[in-house]
């Protein structure tokens, strides 16, 4: 089984909805979902720019997908400790956090001072992993540990099952931390999916139990290909063309 994140395209925040730029990118992405094949759910966040980029695929499909609340962007706001700023909770300057080895801890990093700041942060990141989980077990995988035990009578074959989410960067780097077994930290400061991008997991089964494992982080080849530049939303430099 694949699970197959896909970031909004290019958003206008204020109005959450998207740019000019963004409807073409996700008409362009719409493109490439159109040819995809066992698509066994899709599943989107219920914030607006998720939802328009989610709208040219299911058209294009001719699907409709189910809304997800715990799949909004993961905003809880909290205070910058360097610059006052309030603020989704990452982008931290790198001077602060690295200097905290328990932001590296996947277990500790919600028990820093930053993320305890917000009492709505812990419950929040729980719902997710518990949703997560929910819904992996009712296509087989049953969480254990750091693994996952599949149900071989809803498993064998089903390779080629994909699950797709529309949703955010915040909230996938949540459920990307507790699938992988890492601080989301890790995550949200040293990578970045682009608008549009396309991160996919797959599932690898064994005797012993299974994991789900990066074929794909935040490829954006649909715009590449076309010609489309890749927008800079969300990075902090200037992002590579190629």
């Amino acid at each position: 089984m694949r699970l197959i994140f896909i970031r909004h395209a290019e958003p206008d925040y204020e109005h959450d909805s998207l740019t000019k730029k963004g409807r073409y990118e996700a008409e362009l992405l719409a493109r490439r979902t159109a040819r995809w094949e066992n698509i066994e759910a899709i599943f989107c966040s219920p914030l607006g720019r998720a939802q328009e980029t989610a709208s040219y695929t299911l058209k294009a499909l001719g699907r409709d997908a189910v809304t997800c609340d715990w799949l909004r962007e993961f905003a809880y706001e909290v205070k910058d400790p360097v610059t006052g700023e309030i603020k989704v909770p990452w982008d931290f300057l790198p001077g602060y956090f690295t200097k905290i080895p328990e932001m590296y801890d996947k277990d500790k990093w919600l028990d820093t001072e930053i993320y305890r700041s917000n009492p709505k942060i812990k419950p929040a990141y729980n719902e997710i992993c518990r949703r997560m989980d929910d819904l992996l077990l009712t296509n087989g995988y049953m969480r254990d540990g750091n693994m996952y035990r599949a149900d071989a009578s809803m498993t064998d074959g089903d390779d080629e099952k994909n699950i797709v989410f529309f949703c955010h960067f915040g909230v996938t780097c949540m459920i990307l931390s507790h699938l992988l077994g890492i601080s989301p930290v890790i995550l949200l400061e040293n990578t970045i999916a682009m608008p549009t991008g396309v991160t996919v997991l797959n599932s690898e089964k064994s005797q012993s139990g299974a994991l789900f494992r990066i074929q794909f982080y935040g490829d954006t080849s649909h715009l590449i290909s076309q010609g489309e530049p890749v927008s800079g939303s969300g990075a902090f430099s200037a992002v590579f063309q190629g």
